[in-house]
């Protein structure tokens, strides 16, 4: 038996390789919410909360109970004569009701996988990649889709939407790290189109598609990623993605690490590979040119903060003389 909220909220059989999805709204948020507090006393007065929000019905108590009740109904019970020992999965407590588990939910096979997966990156990222796959196919949608707008499960699903993003994202820098720069570039494209406004993605696939050959594409992304955030937001490209753009332009980024049993090296420790595509030896990233870029980035930091003192100073003179 497993409960999973990585998508539509379901009850999966796995003895009889059955799904279980309730049907209305309210039973739906109401097992999401008892998911997401797996293990704990939710008070009646947070489930009520959680189903009706602001517009709760004349006797909210016997709803709720009518609701409970539905619900068990829904959750497997030993069959006659199985041996099977009874388990109450969903118990009544003073305050509230409990979920108890038997097997951990979808959501918590995820969080262990991405955990075993980043422990993996620096020593073994072929395997790696493998686990934080198999993490990710857990995902069947949005989570929690279907559940309402509850403080318990928006909150919980918000917060499992960002943990995905942060686990592709892992993903795809042990990607680079396994040398399969080629085959995520597109997965990457798809990223970037979906999540406009991440940085991180646009990073990752700039560094892919240099290594893949394709300085220019990835100098050109770089220009879209600047545009939009212009366009959408005001604001230009963070340092770390600046940098990327600078060592892609002087061919300072990195080559693929090789292709041999060792351990691969960090991006950051590793310097005059070859440059992708070209056959000659690309610039190491030596303390010089990091300390030029740094200079760098500080002087235009300094003249952000100059420019912001100089406007603060001219609406303060444009107070003082309109008092006069």
């Amino acid at each position: 038996m497993e409960f999973r909220i990585l998508g539509p909220v379901q009850i999966y059989d796995d003895g009889v390789d059955v799904s279980v999805v309730p049907t209305g709204a309210k039973q739906r948020a109401l097992l999401g919410a008892l998911v997401v507090r797996a293990g704990q006393v939710v008070p009646a007065e947070r489930l009520v909360d959680e189903l009706w929000a602001e517009r709760p019905p004349a006797r909210a108590a016997n709803a709720l109970q009518a609701h409970v009740a539905r619900l068990r109904r829904l959750l497997p019970q030993p069959l006659p004569g199985s041996g099977e020992p009874h388990h109450e999965w969903l118990v009544t407590r003073p305050l509230g009701y409990v979920l108890r588990l038997r097997a951990p939910t979808d959501a918590q096979r995820f969080h262990r996988l991405v955990a075993e997966g980043r422990a993996l990156a620096a020593t073994d990222p072929g395997r790696a990649v493998e686990v934080l796959r198999e993490g990710l196919a857990l995902w069947r949608g949005p989570a929690l889709e279907g559940c309402g707008r509850g403080t318990i499960c928006s909150t919980e699903a918000a917060l499992l939407e960002e943990n995905r993003l942060v686990a592709l994202e892992t993903l795809y820098d042990t990607c680079l790290r396994a040398g399969l720069a080629q085959e995520i570039t597109g997965e990457l494209e798809e990223l970037t189109t979906t999540h406009p406004l991440r940085e991180r993605f646009y990073e990752l696939l700039m560094t892919a598609l240099y290594r893949s050959g394709r300085q220019a594409e990835a100098l050109g992304t770089y220009e879209r990623v600047r545009r939009r955030l212009v366009h959408d937001l005001g604001i230009e490209p963070g340092p770390v993605l600046r940098g990327r753009m600078e060592a892609i332009l002087h061919h300072g980024l990195p080559g693929p690490p090789a292709a041999s049993g060792s351990a691969v090296r960090p991006l950051s420790a590793v310097g005059g590979q070859p440059g992708p595509g070209t056959g000659e030896t690309a610039r190491p990233v030596g303390p010089l040119h990091d300390e030029i870029a740094w200079l760098r980035h500080r002087l235009e930091r300094l003249a952000r903060e100059q420019r912001d003192l100089a406007d603060r100073l001219d609406r303060l003179t444009a107070r003082d003389v309109a008092g006069l």
